[in-house]
């Protein structure tokens, strides 16, 4: 058996079902950054444990509820509010620890927007990793989400979960990406200055997420990122066969992507800003003191 953390805030609307599908495991724990809506209370009705922790970021929140939280068993399972435990995917989950290979295992979404499953555009198989040993991972930030260290090796698994990346509405989704693109951004300018374009993994990777991870480093240093984050997905992975809802999801995810653009941009202008702010700044005071010689002299020649 593996224990299955949820972490939560303000999760009402998905909280109930994402539990009902983790109650496969008998050690549930909700990790809930204080959340102001019902979600506590209706987590509360179930057999699980529950705990609160302030959030800073993703990857803390992770490390410290690895690190914090006591679990039953040593292989466990990081589930969000908005997705859902198969029964399928369990029982893979079991018979792999039965045995394991290795000491973590990634495992890919089914993005489900608008009702539909988005299978081209979302680069499925996309994955994450989810089950693994507790004391053999940690999290650290990346952008306005987090990327696992691990220590040791990593496999993939065959089975998929489902995500409802929009079940709470297009008015919530908008609102949450619009602040993920502050941290994309800071992460953007972060990367062009530090970080490089890895062209093994982009080409030869060994796995999806080396590729993937290799190619957003690319497209950071690309122009007209927008423009081509669109064409990339609608036509290149195939958008264009989801139907409306791959349409409207190529669109949404070109206009977080322009989101980033312009608040990178705004970021570098903030130097320069300070910069001239200091120099009118300087500019006054010698004013001023230009202005006091002045009035001192026309009062000792009064």
């Amino acid at each position: 058996m593996f224990s299955i953390y949820i972490l939560t805030h303000n999760e009402e609307l998905d909280i109930a079902s994402c539990i009902e599908s983790a109650l496969l495991s008998d050690d549930v724990i909700v990790v809930d950054s204080f959340s102001t809506d019902r979600t506590i209370e209706i987590a509360s009705r179930y057999p699980i444990r529950i705990l609160q922790h302030k959030f800073e970021s993703h990857g803390k929140q992770r490390t410290w509820m690895l690190e914090a939280i006591p679990t039953k068993y040593e292989w466990v399972y990081i589930l969000e509010a908005d997705e859902r435990m198969t029964s399928q995917l369990f029982q893979e989950c079991l018979d792999t620890i039965q045995n394991p290979e290795h000491i973590g295992y990634y495992v890919a979404e089914r993005v489900l927007f608008m009702g539909k499953w988005i299978r081209h555009s979302t680069q499925y198989p996309r994955y994450q990793l989810r089950l693994f040993q507790k004391n053999k991972v940690w999290f650290t930030d990346y952008g306005h989400t987090e990327r696992e260290v691990c220590n040791g090796s990593t496999g993939f698994l065959n089975e998929t979960y489902p995500h409802y990346t929009c079940s709470k509405g297009l008015t919530r989704w908008i609102d949450k990406h619009n602040r993920y693109s502050t941290n994309e951004a800071a992460e953007t300018l972060r990367q062009l200055e530090q970080g490089r374009v890895n062209w093994w993994n982009l080409c030869l990777g060994q796995s999806e997420v080396e590729r993937r991870r290799a190619l957003k480093d690319l497209s950071l240093r690309l122009p007209f990122r927008p423009l081509l984050r669109f064409f990339y997905m609608y036509f290149f992975l195939g958008g264009c066969l989801d139907g409306q809802a791959g349409f409207a999801w190529c669109t949404l995810q070109a206009f977080y992507e322009y989101l980033i653009v312009l608040k990178s941009w705004e970021m570098q202008q903030q130097p320069i800003a300070s910069g001239n702010k200091r120099q009118e700044s300087n500019g006054v005071e010698t004013n001023k003191q230009y202005l006091s010689f002045d009035e001192e002299a026309q009062i000792t020649v009064g």
